[in-house]
């Protein structure tokens, strides 16, 4: 596997995702995200680490042999060991022969060696070899505390395969038991009755025990307990430190027995301990935090770091001949294939170990080199470019492959790669886009979050961006607060996720010179939402109650302070829009005032949030990993951590929802593709769908295996379910983080007879805006209408009825499994109406519907789709009008009325729905999203 290219396409993967729901209307700002975007803004240049192997010591045979540990152990510590195999002599690494015999001396200690260095036999082997020594079944002689279950779960294997392969069942050596919260009550109770050598369990657990009635037994077998083991002491840090440190000193009191010396020995194991400066003093810095979490003296000298031991041949990197070798090397870099004895001499590889792998510190002790990028200005490549003058580019390939040939290559001595390396990728959030609050002209643009412009003296602000998600406009978040010194308003900085203050107002600025907001409230009326707009005796004007959520007028200097000259050219002219946002000042879409949160009206550069992220890359990982055919297939897996169960838990059900949706999409994608031109249609969208998904019963249904009846009556009560979130998908906005197949392009709604209808000109003998317009015209202006609709939900469908919902519910909850079945707390989203007329004012009609009107979002269109009627579509004309719209769409069949008009509505204007049947499914062209 070529594990550059595996990286490079999940970037793109994640690149292609975060880019593709956020809009930028300024092209200034969108130019200056792009290109820091492009030059790894989220992603910055992977660090590349080579694991460089362990020094080898004597087998562990010869410890036997040398009396140091007990005959037993050559039995049960073998390589390879399994039911079929006896396996081979264990052989060990350096730093666990020096664990073995600084536990002969009963000290404390402490091992912090790499990943994969076998820690856990640090300890193990002298637990067994001391069980063996004083006789197994006296009661618990070790206790190993874990900082995870799957830790212990991990290890219990490891035991099982050492102490009970190979031996007869149920009579182990030495006796070892798992007590972590996990077990059944039945095994716990076993456990208290027949206590192990050995216990497993977390810290957690391990305080239950210390206070539980029904464990005094289990404390008692431990009594005068030889060895506390902590595994991954790095974990254990602040207050869950402190715990349990405190936990420790508590288990030593209750343990100890009267009149015999404490005799516990604490023992420790992390990769992550080691700090900076010499052997010496991050051995003193060890042993003091050691120390203070054990509540026992750790020496300096029982501090095991790893010996690493180089395999190429590194005495050749310090010849004067070295350099002009390393430049032919790379320049001849895979002519011929290479053995594992030409490998370890070749120049590039000796270079590779000891720029990535390997160093010497000031004791010249070997140590592992930091991790560093291969690319970049401070990057490996730049480094092997500056050695050998060779291009930039070419040292990269060079460098990439010979990690890659390293690999496959292995070590006839160990059977492990020559070049075993890490790559780490990290991925950042992102902050947002910061500006001036200037003229768009002129303002500076920066992706780096600070307080002032570089190089301006203070004399201009920095403000964070956010951006309409409909049409991309910027807006500043800000605080507007007052200076009690001279009671001026100033504005600073406001964090999207800040939360508020007393003393200040949060809001957002709003400064663009093309599209300036109106002074005249006859003008601002035109972009107002409908219902911010009243009619009283013919007067149009702007409701009380919404009066104070009018953007404000105000000049601002540069530097944030307000300023009170109308002449002063130092100031811009923008608008303060008091939090929450309540509609885009460009594109006037409006969002309900009961909505307090932002976050689904406007957008940052890190609005993917953590647990999407997450998500996405590990799809991403996992269906590159599933396109490699060398791989094996136990090996196209993904391993992720997550620092507590909650956080676990979370990141489970978000990926498992992300990949339902997808399932549902990829299949309704499927389904409408293969229907090519002609589409599908209401009564066959679920069966289409049900069979593109291609899922087997033990996939979806509470009975893997059903027959006769029960077979179809679970098919039909899935397609039932698939129909509702079909059809509940198809609302705009839900969410924000993951866009329905429409709003990506993928999926278009057209309407039944729509173009004959709008031909049809004796449906439409009414106002001369739609007497007179073209087919064309009319088809246009009807489409938009029924989209604003269909997308709101008004649709005649029963999948979107309470009561037909209900029986759905009930259907799902007796044949239907997780994730497929509708869950008992699920709230379902059901129909809304439309009406040809604005919302009646302190009426109570359901806050769903959608109301249509010559002053919302349908009567701007229309007054730019009509300009020459642009006045009359203003007036009591508009309402004619749209009307009109309505009434010949209904008489074309393409809407219905179906709710009876409201009791103190003066016009007796139905509500409509868009009948399902009529409507058509079709594939997009995944390049014209819907907007």
């Amino acid at each position: 596997m070529d594990v550059f290219k595996l990286r490079d396409n999940i970037i793109e993967d994640y690149s292609r995702y975060i880019s593709s729901f956020i809009e930028i209307f300024d092209s200034r700002i969108s130019e200056t995200v792009n290109k820091e975007m492009n030059e790894g803004l989220l992603w910055p240049n992977p660090l590349i680490q080579l694991n460089p192997p362990f020094a080898l010591s004597d087998d562990l045979n010869s410890l036997v042999d040398q009396n140091v540990l007990h005959a037993e152990c050559r039995n049960i510590f073998r390589s390879g060991k399994d039911k079929s195999a006896n396996g081979r002599p264990l052989r060990l690494y350096q730093h666990q022969v020096d664990a073995i015999h600084a536990a002969l001396t009963g000290d404390n200690y402490v091992l912090t060696t790499g990943t994969g260095s076998g820690k856990s036999l640090a300890y193990i082997i002298p637990i067994v070899n001391y069980v063996l020594s004083n006789g197994s079944g006296k009661g618990i002689q070790a206790i190993i505390v874990y900082p995870m279950n799957a830790l212990a779960n991990s290890q219990e294997k490891e035991l099982t395969k050492f102490l009970c392969e190979g031996y007869p069942d149920g009579r182990p050596p030495v006796t070892f038991k798992r007590y972590t919260g996990q077990e059944s009550e039945e095994k716990k109770t076993s456990i208290i009755e027949t206590p192990p050598d050995i216990l497993l369990t977390n810290y957690v657990m391990l305080e239950l025990i210390l206070t539980r009635p029904t464990e005094h037994k289990l404390i008692r077998s431990a009594r005068g307990l030889k060895f506390l083991v902590l595994d991954e002491l790095h974990t254990y840090r602040g207050r869950q430190g402190a715990d349990v440190s405190l936990l420790v000193r508590r288990l030593r009191e209750t343990l100890s027995s009267p009149g015999i010396d404490d005799r516990l020995q604490c023992i420790g194991t992390s990769a992550t301990l080691a700090g900076p400066g010499s052997l010496e003093q991050q051995c003193r810095e060890v042993a003091g935090i050691t120390s203070k979490l054990f509540g026992s003296h750790v020496k300096p000298a029982r501090i095991i770091y790893e010996t690493l031991t180089p395999i190429t041949n590194t005495e050749a990197f310090s010849k004067k001949d070295f350099p002009v070798r390393l430049r032919d090397a790379v320049i001849n870099w895979g002519n011929d294939a290479l053995s594992f004895d030409a490998f370890i001499e070749n120049p590039l590889c000796i270079w590779i170990e000891n720029s990535l792998g390997i160093a010497k510190d000031l004791s010249g002790r070997l140590k592992r080199c930091q991790p560093q990028p291969l690319q970049g200005p401070n990057g490996a490549a730049a480094k092997l470019a500056e050695a050998t003058g060779l291009e930039y580019d070419i040292c990269i390939q060079k460098i990439q492959d010979a990690l890659l040939k390293g690999f496959n290559i292995k070590n006839p001595a160990t059977d492990s790669p020559v070049f075993a390396f890490k790559i780490h990728q990290f991925l950042s959030k992102g902050d947002t886009v910061y500006a001036s609050p200037e003229p768009e002209d002129i303002r500076y643009i920066t992706i780096n979050g600070q307080q002032y412009v570089p190089g301006s003296g203070k004399t201009k602000i920095l403000l964070p961006l956010q951006f309409c998600r409909e049409c991309g406009q910027e807006y500043f978040s800000v605080w507007k607060l007052k200076n009690h010194h001279d009671n001026t308003s100033f504005f600073s900085a406001k964090q999207p996720s800040q939360p508020g203050e007393e003393d200040g107002a949060a809001g957002y600025l709003y400064i663009r010179g093309d599209y300036p907001w109106p002074d005249k409230e006859s003008e601002m009326i035109e972009r107002l939402p409908d219902d911010w707009i009243e009619d009283d005796n013919d007067i149009v004007r702007v409701t009380k109650n919404r009066r104070k959520n009018l953007p404000q007028k105000i000049r601002l200097y540069p530097d944030g302070h307000q300023c009170d000259d109308e002449n002063d050219p130092a100031a811009v002219q923008c608008h303060f829009i008091p939090q929450p946002f309540l509609f885009c000042l460009r594109c006037s879409v409006a969002y309900n005032p009961r909505l307090k949160s932002d976050f689904t009206k406007l957008a940052t550069l890190g609005t993917e949030g953590r647990s999407t992220a997450t998500t996405v890359l590990s799809v991403s990982t996992i269906q590159n990993l599933r396109k490699d055919g060398l791989l094996k297939p136990e090996a196209r897996k993904l391993l992720s951590f997550t620092d507590n169960r909650q956080d676990a838990s979370l990141q489970a059900g978000h990926f498992n929802d992300f990949v339902e949706i997808g399932l549902l999409r990829s299949a309704l994608f499927n389904a409408v593709n293969s229907a090519g031109d002609a589409g599908i249609l209401h009564d066959e969208l679920p069966q289409r769908v049900y069979e593109a998904l291609n899922l087997s019963y033990g996939e979806f249904s509470s009975d893997p295996e059903p027959k006769f009846a029960k077979a179809s009556n679970i098919q039909r009560a899935f397609k039932e379910v698939l129909g509702y979130r079909l059809y509940h998908d198809l609302r705009r906005g839900w969410r924000i983080v993951a866009p329905n197949l429409e709003q990506c392009g993928l999926l278009k709604i057209e309407y039944l007879d729509l173009s004959p209808v709008c031909a049809a000109d004796d449906l439409w003998q009414g106002h001369a805006v739609l007497t007179s317009a073209s087919a064309e015209k009319r088809e246009q202006v009807a489409k938009v209408l029924l989209d604003y609709i269909r997308r709101g939900l008004a649709l005649k469908v029963d999948y979107l009825r309470p009561d037909y919902q209900e029986r759905i519910r009930q259907q799902s909850s007796q044949m239907l499994k997780w994730p497929w079945a509708i869950d008992e707390e699920e709230t379902m989203a059901y129909a809304a109406y439309c009406f040809p007329r604005a919302k009646i004012k302190n009426s109570d009609e359901y806050s769903g519907n959608l109301y249509v009107s010559p002053r919302g979002a349908l009567g701007i269109y229309l007054r730019r789709a009509f300009p020459e009627f642009r006045s009359q579509i203003k007036t009591d004309q508009g309402k004619k009008i749209i009307k009109e719209l309505f009434q010949a769409l209904e008489k074309g069949g393409i809407i219905e009325p179906v709710c009876e008009p409201q009791r103190d509505d003066p016009d007796n204007l139905p509500g409509y729905q868009i009948p399902a049947a009529s409507m058509i499914w079709k594939a997009g062209d995944g390049k014209t999203a819907f907007h």
